[in-house]
């Protein structure tokens, strides 16, 4: 692997245009590029309109995205899971070890260059926030609470993600799409907070730390991944904490206990290369055709979703007031999706 040079750096963002934003401009290598310019090249080599390419190039977005959010509402049920056979800290390490080793291999293979110097920083915090931060701290807060009441960090974290970018990214989505946004997470808040009691636990604490880091490292990974392709951002990502976790495995295997079953090992597996590489492959690359904004509102549908595999995988009893609280989220999904962001 070698460090991408501006020349290199320009030609890889011009090959990967169809799989990032709509509108991306490199502003080191003074090149724009993105799902515009490739839209106009369709357009004058196929008939088709630049419309009609920007129309697929959204849907493909959505789609992307989620596969990603169902991939993500799979975590929590895996996590208990996995519980089941590892500790706490040992599942996290472990589940990442194998997460970058996948990449690794995956970078290895497609003999990917090394991402330019101003982009470590960038992926340092996607480290931190999803590949660290947030399965650490939520697995943490489950060995208290159950997935249903877990789900409200997910409720939370379109709009903090959405915040989060307007920040990082100058956008300003509009009031439409802030009204509904801040609607939908409402409901969500409102739906886990009436089924768990409301009471606030050190779980919480948890819950709320794991919000934090993963709207930065989400909202830092959808820019990168406007300017690399998205599974580079989370391979490369989870390449950056290999030794650590590697060290970290070591360490923690040897101190908590492990009793193995057919549960702990699916939810281990699972939560290694489903959540952890694929989800985030797809959610990223979901994040840079549609945007920040409009991919993070997905994420309402989240917890109901991980309400249903609980049901599914865990025999938790489903609340009544499920069918009502996912109406609510798909209303404002759809509006965050036509409003301009």
């Amino acid at each position: 692997m070698r460090p991408q040079n501006s020349a290199t750096a320009s030609t890889t963002i011009a090959a990967t245009a169809p799989e990032g934003s709509t509108s991306v401009r490199n502003a080191g290598a003074g090149v724009r590029t993105g799902a515009g310019s490739a839209a106009t090249d369709a357009a004058g080599t196929t008939g088709v309109t630049a419309a009609e390419v920007s129309d697929r190039s959204a849907g493909r977005g959505t789609l992307l995205a989620l596969l990603g959010v169902v991939s993500f509402s799979l975590t929590f049920p895996s996590t208990v899971w996995g519980l089941e056979s590892f500790g706490p800290w040992s599942l996290v390490a472990v589940r990442s070890t194998l997460a970058a080793l996948i990449a690794g291999a995956f970078l290895l293979v497609g003999r990917v260059p090394l991402p330019e110097r101003r982009h470590w920083a960038g992926l340092a915090v996607v480290a931190c926030g999803v590949v660290i931060g947030f399965p650490l701290l939520t697995t943490l807060a489950l060995q208290t609470s159950t997935t249903s009441h877990a789900a409200v960090v997910v409720g939370l974290l379109p709009l903090t993600t959405a915040t989060l970018a307007a920040i990082r990214t100058g956008r300003r989505p509009s009031r439409t799409f802030w009204f509904a946004a801040v609607s939908g997470a409402a409901v969500v808040i409102a739906f886990t907070l009436q089924q768990s009691g409301g009471a606030v636990s050190t779980g919480d604490v948890y819950l709320f730390g794991a919000l934090l880091v993963c709207a930065a490292g989400y909202t830092e990974g959808g820019r990168l991944a406007a300017l690399m392709p998205g599974w580079q951002v989370i391979g490369w990502a989870l390449v950056l904490c290999l030794p650590l976790m590697v060290a970290a495995s070591a360490v923690t295997l040897s101190i908590e206990p492990v009793h193995l079953n057919a549960h702990g090992v699916i939810g281990l597996v699972w939560v290694a290369v489903g959540s952890t590489f694929f989800g985030l492959y797809v959610w990223y690359r979901g994040m840079a055709e549609i945007g920040i904004p409009k991919a993070s509102q997905l994420q309402l549908a989240q917890p109901l979703l991980t309400l249903f595999w609980s049901v599914f995988l865990l025999g938790e009893a489903l609340p009544l007031a499920a069918p009502l609280a996912a109406t609510g989220v798909l209303v404002c999904i759809a509006v965050t999706q036509k409003a301009k962001s």
